[in-house]
């Protein structure tokens, strides 16, 4: 099979196009023929080798965590009733760092892949998984948001922030959601009564103009708008944040590490079956161009997610 691999850390350019050998598939696994991934800012910090010391690496190490394929085999012990052929969207992440999703094909366990939502093509499908599970575990998890809540979206022009305002809006919560002047139209377009400018200062002064404190607060950017948190909401118990684990554990909120979860991908499908959710995609890559496509994520501002065609 063909894949992108590297076999040291480093910037885009140690990335490289070939052929490995195709992967064994285990008791509980699918083997996934990938039609499409996507470039998520974890995939360039991995890259760099900054999360070495949140899993174990071993190089060369092929990239990505999000895939949308067709079901090429299915081990001997997998329960989910995927069969060969099915159209599947995942966020394939195991309790290592090796065997990713930038590539032909993909072993996935089968805690994380479920059906494809049949009003996404392969190539939004594979947008979704990682963002779209941060944001429904954040909110319906950690935040635990019900109709009727107000609930605050930092950095809501994002990959994950776009994901999350709609979610949101589809539990019955008013949203308002922090974004730069350019993104206001785009965020109030999601579903987000209020924008507030991030860089107009702090969001709890800006706040009192809008109603006051918010009942929950999703963080997806660290920094000072997580230090005025605690000022945002009624109870700081109800800030969550995918960033700064320990500023936010020290505010009494919870630090939000999205996991796998079939039953999650499930309930985002049905949203989007019946229209609640839309990805936007900036940009699509072909595998070979992978490099472009993390240097595109690590500017920071690609206005969508960013899809590879495999």
């Amino acid at each position: 099979m063909r894949a992108a691999s590297y076999d040291q850390y480093g910037g885009p350019e140690v990335l490289s196009v070939g052929e490995f050998p195709d992967p064994p598939v285990g008791p509980d696994t699918i083997l996934v023929r990938a039609r499409a991934t996507s470039v998520n800012p974890v995939d360039w910090k991995v890259r760099e080798g900054y999360l070495q010391g949140a899993y174990p690496h071993h190089l060369p190490i092929v990239p990505g965590w999000d895939v949308a394929g067709v079901v090429e085999a299915v081990g001997p012990a997998v329960t989910t009733g995927l069969e060969v052929g099915d159209e599947v969207w995942g966020y394939v992440r195991r309790d290592d760092v090796k065997f990713g999703t930038a590539a032909e094909l993909v072993p996935a366990p089968e805690r994380t892949v479920a059906r494809k939502p049949a009003s996404l093509s392969l190539e939004e499908a594979a947008a979704v998984p990682l963002a779209g599970l941060t944001a429904w575990q954040a909110l319906t998890e950690a935040l635990q948001v019900t109709a009727g809540d107000r609930v605050l979206v930092h950095a809501a022009s994002g990959g994950v922030g776009q994901l999350a305002v709609q979610i949101a809006v589809a539990l019955g919560a008013e949203v308002i959601g922090t974004a730069s002047p350019g993104n206001h139209d785009l965020v109030r377009s999601l579903g987000a009564t209020t924008v507030l400018d991030h860089g107009a200062g702090p969001v709890s002064e800006q706040l009192a103009d809008h109603g006051g404190p918010v009942d929950a607060v999703l963080d997806l950017i660290g920094g000072e708008a997580l230090a005025d948190a605690p000022a945002q909401v009624r109870d700081s118990s109800r800030i969550a944040s995918i960033i700064e684990a320990d500023t936010v554990l020290e505010q009494g909120g919870t630090y939000v590490f999205v996991r796998p979860d079939r039953s999650h991908l499930d309930e985002l499908g049905r949203l989007f079956d019946d229209g609640k959710l839309t990805v936007t995609i900036a940009r699509t890559f072909e595998l070979d161009d992978i490099a472009d496509a993390h240097r595109l994520s690590e500017d920071g501002h690609p206005g969508g997610k960013i899809v590879v065609r495999i």
